[in-house]
């Protein structure tokens, strides 16, 4: 390692997952985070690995949360050398929170990380946005509660501009205490601050420029500079979170390949410690502050729990199997993993739950990660679609597979919630066949779905009523409830998405009963839809004059949904599977 001069710097680092970002708050609620593959302990193993070779020690920012969900990541850190500070318990803006609420989370947070650290927890950093010159209330908060400093100020522009001083480190007085002050260094110009401290700004501006910013701080401010990162920019694999907008993937996810080299060239150069050493605070606890003990809660991390029950109780709860068709999947079965899990649990007490999961001849690793994922559960089935086939008939592939009356068919993104089953299944009563998830309906909603494709969604149902006897508000939805006894006998020609539509269409054409459910429908949140737009569009206008026609010709009852005449229905297509396979011990039925 290069020489390098004594004077040293501040350097901290942001704990959080990929998915909790500010960036993504919109496309990723609080009570999704579960569904997420958690990759937060492995990043941080980078990021100390990192610090390690550099003999570098830091202070590292986590949120009270992932202490509770994951309490050897912060043990880890703690382990290692390095400071604990708090960046709340949620990641959320302190300008969504009252003070009242904004006292409960550092104190939650800080609870939390000093029980999983075994530490003293004497800084705060706000998870969301940068605090503003109306925002110091939560300074006196903080040091009304016994934090000794806070980092969580960003010179911007002229935000600060009345009061330069804040550009570096210094006290803030709130009554009779005071908190230090540490902000993120920033380079001052005509009059405006631009941050040059790293994070987003070190992946996204040349290094040449950001390193000379870094040396001529060192060279004109007495002040040490002080820098920061998060864990997630160390990894470059991370799962894309296609819900979010160009601009916000391009923030997140540009150069994650950058950060490590980039640190390293600044920890060749200077030397940089935690806050507290600057500051020269110990983090021992005191006597009695606060006993370790970790907490219980489970976590599922790219598995797939088994919720168990005795005999008599799963002999009181109605059998269910839910088929999922898999296409090119294997980045959000995790994700998918998660959610079944929570759904299993949530329904534990009136549900028995099956799981049929068809792979449509996937190209990536689907089929390996669902038998990784699935394979050691018992009542799961996995099944292979020797070419692919598309979503209507994987659907009707794994209607064939269960060994349960009622079958339900979900998204394998979870576009629809499958929560939602609760309200769906005691649709399925005598005379009714299918209940189909229905987001356009008065009672449904939609989020964060782009305008075109509600137009385009709305405008093929308003067709569709016309040829139909059940008169929907949707017919595309992949997200139904089945009768199994009534699909036995199917005929569908479409493969794809047309398909699904053709499935109601022959149904209804035999007047089975169809209801549908007031649905929430939200973008896909990881990976591509598997959708060809215009092919689709091109689709169902063919399909919607296939339909009108036969209405014209024969609609009353005479023929099915292939022209052929009552009594004479073909059988559902057999379909060729190259490779069924049951994990040992399931049961079914």
């Amino acid at each position: 390692m290069s020489s390098r001069p004594d004077r040293t710097h501040i350097l901290t680092v942001a704990v959080e997952d990929y998915f909790q970002v500010g960036a993504f708050n919109q496309a990723v609620q609080l009570g999704q985070w579960h569904r997420f593959e958690s990759r937060v302990e492995r990043n941080t193993k980078k990021a100390l690995d990192l610090l390690d070779r550099n003999e570098v020690k830091a202070t590292f920012f986590a949120l009270g949360w992932i202490a509770d969900e994951s309490p050897e990541v912060i043990r880890e850190i703690a382990r290692r050398g390095h400071e604990i500070g708090s960046k709340g318990y949620w990641h959320r803006s302190i300008r969504q929170m009252t003070p009242g609420e904004f006292r409960d989370d550092v104190l939650r947070s800080r609870e939390a990380l000093e029980k999983a650290a075994g530490k003293r927890v004497l800084g705060y950093r706000a998870a969301d946005d940068w605090l503003n010159p109306q925002d110091l209330w939560a300074l006196d908060i903080l040091a009304q509660e016994g934090f000794a400093y806070d980092s969580s100020i960003c010179p911007m522009w002229r935000n600060w501009a009345h009061e330069p001083w804040r550009r570096t480190l210094h006290r803030h007085r709130a009554g009779d205490r005071e908190i230090w002050e540490v902000p993120l260094s920033s380079m001052s110009a005509l009059g405006f601050s631009f941050p040059i401290a790293g994070g987003n700004y070190y992946r996204q501006f040349p290094h040449r420029l950001m390193k000379a910013a870094f040396r001529r701080w060192n060279a004109v401010e007495s002040e040490p500079f002080v820098m920061y990162f998060q864990v997630w920019e160390l990894d470059r694999d991370q799962p894309i979170i296609s819900s979010s907008s160009l601009l916000t993937r391009i923030r997140h996810y540009r150069n994650l390949g950058k950060m490590g080299w980039v640190l390293s060239d600044y920890f060749r150069e200077a030397r940089f410690h935690s806050i507290a050493q600057h500051l020269g605070l110990s983090d021992a606890l005191e006597p009695g502050r606060a006993e370790i003990v970790l907490p219980a809660r489970e976590r599922i991390r790219a598995g797939f729990e088994v919720v168990g029950s005795s005999e008599s109780e799963a002999a009181r709860r109605a059998k269910v199997t839910l088929v999922v068709p898999c296409y090119n999947e294997e980045l959000v079965l995790p994700y998918l993993a998660n959610t079944l899990s929570e759904v299993e649990r949530a329904y534990a007490d009136r549900y028995q739950l099956h799981f049929v999961f068809v792979d449509d001849k996937s190209r990536d690793g689907t089929y390996a990660a669902l038998e990784r994922i699935f394979g050691s559960h018992p009542r799961s089935t996995i099944v292979g679609h020797p070419t692919n086939l598309g979503v209507a008939q994987a659907i009707l592939t794994g209607i064939r597979a269960a060994q349960t009356e009622i079958v339900c068919s979900i998204d394998c993104d979870c576009t629809y919630d499958p929560h939602q089953i609760g309200a769906m299944i005691p649709l399925l009563t005598d005379g009714i066949d299918v209940v189909t998830a229905s987001p356009y309906h008065r009672d449904g909603r939609v989020v964060n779905v782009p305008e075109w494709r509600l137009f385009l969604s709305r405008t093929l149902s308003a067709l569709y009523r016309r040829v139909f006897r059940n008169k929907l508000a949707t017919y595309t939805s992949c997200f139904r409830v089945y009768r199994k006894s009534a699909w036995m006998d199917v005929p569908v020609r479409e493969s794809g998405f047309l398909g699904v539509v053709e499935m109601l269409a022959v149904l209804d054409r035999r007047g089975s009963g169809i209801v549908e459910c007031p649905a929430v429908l939200e973008v896909r949140m990881l990976g591509r839809s598997k959708m060809k737009l215009l092919r689709t569009i091109l689709g169902h206008i063919k399909l919607f004059t296939w339909f009108a026609s036969l209405r014209l010709r024969s609609w009353g009852g005479t023929a099915d949904g292939n022209g052929k005449r009552s009594g004479e229905v073909r059988p559902l297509r057999s379909l060729p599977l190259a490779d069924r396979r049951m994990t040992k011990g399931k049961t079914h039925g």
